[in-house]
């Protein structure tokens, strides 16, 4: 009778064997299977962590490249639009300074009702040691002829066209070593002739020539166009007395004058292109 209890007993034992064998199973698998995923992210988290940083970068250096480029374009907007001022500025005074002109030659045009003029622009500047000629954008097309006298809008003698193309001329100015123009000195009616002159020419003067032994000349006279023989109109200024100087011979003397038009700042002149011959 006691064998069967005792058989009993052994399956008992043996179920609780069983149990407590799946349930240590169960416990290790459970801690496992959490160890293992927070095993993997502290592993993987340095990697995390590089990579937020170079997505970082990236998108701050891509940032810094746009904001660049939208700098960059608009700098070069503004220096654009600087230029365009710049310009702008630039026109204005040369708008300006025309508007000036033109009105001073009005008042010339009002007071020399015997001179009709045609306006020209400077191209070139051609001054050397032994020359000083100028080229203008005016010619033949507008009435210019070779021998027309050119002065500034306040009527002072520039020079003389000695070439006259369809749109251009040369002018030979007051300068030139070969400039000759009959003159005459304003205060007294002394007659005389301005002419070009090489050891001159570097100081920017000209010479008042054929004044004879004892010249009515002074400085400070003024000296103009005399318009004798009808070949060049009268009273156009050509300049000042300077000094009075005697000849290397000796036997005359000779005045230095100093032209009224500035020439080395000319870019716009005036071009006779007919006269009145008046007595």
């Amino acid at each position: 009778m006691k064998r069967p209890a005792n058989k009993f007993g052994i399956m008992v034992l043996a179920a609780a064997a069983v149990i407590a064998v799946l349930l240590s199973v169960m416990s290790y698998f459970s801690v496992s299977a959490a160890v293992l995923p927070n095993l993997a992210g502290i592993i993987a988290s340095p990697f995390r962590s590089a990579s937020a940083a170079i997505s970082g970068y990236v998108s701050g250096w891509t940032e810094y490249l746009t904001e660049f480029d939208a700098l960059k374009e608009e700098n070069g907007q503004l220096k654009m639009k600087i230029a365009e001022m710049e310009e702008s500025v630039r026109q204005a005074e040369a708008d300006r300074d025309e508007n000036v002109r033109l009105r001073e030659l009005a008042g010339l045009r009002e007071q020399r009702r015997d001179l009709h003029f045609e306006s020209a622009r400077i191209l070139v500047q051609d001054a050397s040691n032994w020359s000083s000629m100028l080229t203008v954008n005016k010619g033949t097309a507008h009435d210019v002829e070779v021998g027309d006298c050119v002065v500034t809008e306040a009527g002072c003698l520039v020079g003389v066209v000695t070439k006259a193309g369809s749109n251009w001329s040369t002018v030979r100015t007051v300068l030139d070593s070969e400039t000759s123009i009959g003159a005459l000195v304003f205060r007294s009616g002394a007659t005389a002739v301005a002419q070009g002159d090489f050891a001159l020419m570097s100081e920017g003067r000209l010479a008042l020539n054929y004044l004879g032994t004892e010249p009515d000349v002074v400085s400070g006279d003024l000296v103009v166009t005399s318009g004798l023989a009808g070949y060049y109109p009268s009273q156009l200024v050509i300049g000042y007395v300077e000094e009075i100087r005697a000849s290397d011979n000796g036997l005359a003397q000779y005045a230095v004058l100093r032209p009224e038009a500035e020439l080395a700042g000319l870019t716009q002149v005036f071009i006779v292109t007919s006269f009145d011959i008046t007595d």
